[in-house]
């Protein structure tokens, strides 16, 4: 009993120090992202609980909205569908993006459930941009995808667990094509040396930041041509799968 209350008392001091150093070094640098309890700001850059918090809008589909008007994300609410028990949506719509700062997409703009629109908001402007900046000289002007709302489980099978693509929480992005025209694709770039492939790398690790889930070509044959960016549940509680 002595040594179960010594370790109790001993995990939750460590508990308290994490606490009290996470608190202090958020004061220091100013950064509310940083702290699990401060409100969501997509005006922020992302810091160490952005994700959890992203996750957690899955619930509150009218601050999501809130909260994407905020930075004028062009994100336009679509009508919820059901067709199936475990596919559909209630908080869907078309994340447009655009604007002379902004990348939009190609084929269309993308439906989408808010809280990924708000994570892919966040990922094109903050990590996105920046490394095509510091690796291609050059915006982004359009993000090529492969799609994001479909009815089907897991790498299309008939049966297993249900992708997140179901509930139009996942996007798949194939390529970027920049303002002078230079498209950059997942399926030619990825591998060698060179901006173009530091490029794609930056903005794959920037992904896990901010995703749940952010597979690449390094994940599988199946993604030699895209990054999977979804937002699943268990992003929420901090986890995450980068690949």
């Amino acid at each position: 009993m002595r040594l179960a209350r010594r370790l109790i008392l001993a995990a939750f001091g460590l508990l308290l120090l994490a606490a009290a150093a996470l608190l202090a070094l958020a004061e220091l640098s100013d950064r509310p992202q940083d702290l699990p309890w401060t409100d969501l700001d997509l005006r922020q850059p992302p810091g160490w609980f952005t994700r959890s918090k992203l996750v957690a809008l899955q619930h509150d589909y009218p601050r999501c909205q809130h909260l994407l008007r905020v930075i004028d994300a062009g994100f336009a609410p679509v009508a919820a569908i059901r067709p199936a028990e475990h596919c559909g949506y209630a908080d869907g719509g078309r994340l447009a993006l655009g604007g002379t700062s902004r990348a939009g997409f190609a084929p269309n703009a993308p439906i989408l459930a808010c809280p990924l629109a708000a994570a892919v908001a966040v990922w094109e402007r903050d990590v996105v941009q920046r490394a095509a900046l510091a690796h291609l000289g050059r915006r982004v002007a359009r993000i090529e995808h492969l799609g994001s709302y479909n009815c089907r489980r897991l790498y299309g099978q008939k049966t297993g667990m249900w992708s997140e693509h179901a509930s139009a929480n996942a996007l798949d992005v194939a390529a970027f094509r920049l303002a002078d025209g230079t498209r950059i694709s997942l399926l030619d770039d990825w591998k060698g040396e060179g901006g173009k492939a530091e490029f794609l790398r930056e903005v794959r690790d920037g992904g896990c930041r901010i995703f749940a889930t952010t597979l690449s070509p390094d994940y599988n044959a199946a993604h030699r041509n895209h990054l999977h960016l979804d937002m699943g549940e268990w992003g929420r509680f901090g986890f995450r799968f980068c690949k």
